[in-house]
């Protein structure tokens, strides 16, 4: 089993930047991804980021080259720094973490853009 534990949300104006912060426990060994979801209200659910255990990683295409994705030395912990933020992100994003047999979702954390 694991546990995940996210925090960095808030509310930002567009330009602005942010840090979303996820935490895993448990049977780290197990995990083979990380990563953040987000979803706006009326929207499909989108993959922002994700990072493997061999340090691969994938961003959406509405997110290359605003966001990076990090995780510590430990692999405990992964990071999602957030720049250069649009209203269109504006979301609730949640951190996965995915095993060979399952995969589990952080609460979420609200991000808003706006002025």
């Amino acid at each position: 089993q694991v546990h995940l534990v996210e925090s960095g949300g808030g509310l930002v104006q567009p330009g602005g930047s942010l840090r979303l912060s996820c935490a895993a426990s448990g049977s780290i060994a197990s995990i083979n991804s990380m990563g953040w979801y987000r979803q706006a209200p009326g929207k499909q659910r989108e993959l922002v980021a994700v990072i493997t255990s061999g340090g691969t990683i994938n961003y959406a295409d509405s997110v290359k080259g605003r966001f990076t994705i990090s995780r510590d030395g430990a692999k405990n912990t992964v990071y999602l720094q957030m720049s250069g933020l649009k209203p269109e992100d504006t979301a609730i994003y949640t951190c996965i973490a995915d095993t060979a047999q399952n995969r589990y979702w952080a609460q979420g954390t609200q991000v808003t853009v706006s002025s």
